[in-house]
């Protein structure tokens, strides 16, 4: 009797799909939705999650007033910058923006956009980045609209956790 209950046991451990045994991040599409992010995303346990603190854009203008959204640009261009820098440091880690896994956007109210933050120039950034042919992987996200960020000039300040599996 013990060893039909050890091969029943060993039978439905093997014809049982185990997540903890997959070694790739699985991403979660949203159902019915071609928006670019993930629903969720999986990581197998033996992954090494990386937190990189959160990146905020460069100067791209130096002639413009200090602290102005003139010395950094729109928020697209913020976003591209922001990304960029992101995509630099997870290449010296031997990493690309396709291991990243989960993002948190801090978007200010833009001045120019009645006090909203301005979703579509983000997205513009963003799609630049994830969801491409050359880069398909999408991170879960969450983006939102914060009162101010340190420098004034500041409309996008980006964090993200990356999977190594």
């Amino acid at each position: 009797m013990p060893l039909v209950v050890v091969g029943v046991a060993i039978a439905l451990l093997l014809l049982t799909p185990h997540r903890t045994l997959a070694q790739e991040v699985v991403r979660y599409p949203i159902p019915n939705s071609t928006f670019p992010i993930a629903l969720a995303v999986e990581t197998p346990p033996n992954a090494a999650l990386v937190h990189l603190s959160g990146q905020v854009p460069p100067v791209v203008d130096e002639t413009a007033p200090e602290s102005s959204i003139a010395v950094y640009g729109d928020t697209k261009t913020q976003t591209i910058g922001v990304l960029e820098k992101i995509q630099a440091i997870l290449q010296s880690m031997d990493m690309t923006m396709g291991d990243v896994v989960k993002m948190q956007a801090f978007l200010v109210g833009d001045p120019s956009n009645g006090g909203a933050m301005d979703f579509a120039g983000f997205m513009e950034g963003y799609t630049q980045f994830f969801g491409t042919e050359e880069q398909p992987n999408l991170p879960s996200r969450s983006t939102m609209q914060v009162a101010g960020l340190v420098d004034p000039g500041w409309l996008v300040e980006i964090e993200v956790m990356a999977a190594r599996p």
